[in-house]
C-alpha cells in the first residue's frame, strides 16, 4: 500500500467513526436548530488550525445563517510561521487563561444561544476556558475532539481539565493520537493528520441536519450556493440575503452589551 492508499484507507475509518455517532449528531443538531429558530446564533470557536472547521461551518458555498464565527487571528494566523505574528505566538496565545473571557466580553449572549468549540487535543486553555464560560452562562455547548488523541494529551489548563469536561456533548473527530495517520519507511514520525477530516465530516453532517429541522419548521435557509447551480442572479439574492440576516442575528449580540 503506498502512502497515499494508506491515508485514503485510514480516512474510510474516519468516516466510520463519524458515522458511529449519528445520534449525538442529531442531537447536537437539534440543539442548534433551537437556537436558531429562536433567532439567536450558534458561537462557533477554535484556535489553532482547528479555526477551518469554524469556515467549514459558515461561510461558504452550502453554508447559512445562524452561525457566529468566533475566530481570532491572533491564536489562528499561521502562514507566516516565524516572525511577526509567527507561529510561536499564536501557540503561547491558546494558552493564555483569561483571553477567553475577554473574546466572550464582545458578546451580549442569552441561554437561547448554543456554542461549538473545536480543539483536536481539547488540552489549550483558551478552546476550554470558552467552553466553561459557555456552559456557566446556561448555554448548551458542543465539544468537537480527536478523542484518542486527546486521551494521550496532557492538559495545558493548571487544573487538569480538558474541553470535553465542559461540554455537553462531546463528539469525536476519530483521528489517532498525533493526529497523523501515515508512517513513511525510514521515518520516525507520521505525517498526513486525520482531525480536520474527520471535524468537516462532522461540521457538514450536523449542517444537514440543521438544514432538515430548520425547513420542517418552516424556516429554509438561505443557502449560499453556486452560481452555476441555480443561475447567477439566484445566486446573488441568496448571497445579499444570507448576509444580511447573519448581520440582523449579530446585532442581538451587541444591542444591549453592556447594559445594567
Amino acid at each position: 500500500m503506498t502512502p497515499a492508499e494508506d491515508y485514503l484507507a485510514k480516512s474510510e475509518g474516519l468516516i466510520a467513526a463519524v458515522r458511529a455517532q449519528l445520534p449525538q449528531i442529531r442531537q447536537a443538531a437539534d440543539w442548534f436548530s433551537q437556537t436558531i429558530l429562536k433567532g439567536r446564533m450558534v458561537h462557533v470557536f477554535a484556535s489553532g488550525h482547528s479555526r477551518i472547521m469554524v469556515e467549514e461551518m459558515w461561510p461558504r458555498y452550502g453554508s447559512f445563517p445562524g452561525f457566529n464565527p468566533i475566530v481570532e487571528l491572533s491564536l489562528t494566523f499561521h502562514n507566516l510561521v516565524v516572525g511577526a505574528n509567527g507561529q510561536r505566538q499564536a501557540m503561547f496565545l491558546e494558552n493564555v487563561s483569561g483571553l477567553a473571557e475577554r473574546i466572550l466580553r464582545n458578546f451580549d449572549l442569552s441561554r437561547d444561544d448554543a456554542a461549538l468549540v473545536i480543539s483536536s487535543s481539547g488540552c489549550n486553555v483558551v478552546p476550554i476556558e470558552m467552553g466553561e464560560l459557555f456552559q456557566a452562562r446556561g448555554i448548551r455547548t458542543v465539544a468537537i475532539i480527536s478523542r484518542e488523541h486527546s486521551e494521550a494529551s496532557r492538559s495545558n489548563d493548571p487544573r487538569g481539565k480538558k474541553l470535553q469536561d465542559f461540554a455537553d456533548l462531546t463528539l469525536d473527530t476519530g483521528a489517532p493520537p498525533g493526529d497523523a495517520m501515515v508512517k513513511v519507511e525510514g521515518l520516525d514520525t507520521a505525517v498526513a493528520p486525520g482531525s480536520t477530516v474527520g471535524g468537516c465530516l462532522l461540521i457538514n453532517s450536523i449542517k444537514a441536519e440543521v438544514a432538515l429541522r430548520l425547513t420542517a419548521a418552516g424556516q429554509p435557509p438561505k443557502v449560499l450556493s453556486g452560481g452555476c447551480v441555480v443561475g447567477a442572479e439566484r445566486a446573488k439574492e441568496l448571497f445579499e440575503a444570507a448576509y444580511d440576516e447573519h448581520g440582523r442575528r449579530l446585532a442581538k449580540l451587541y444591542q444591549s452589551l453592556g447594559a445594567v
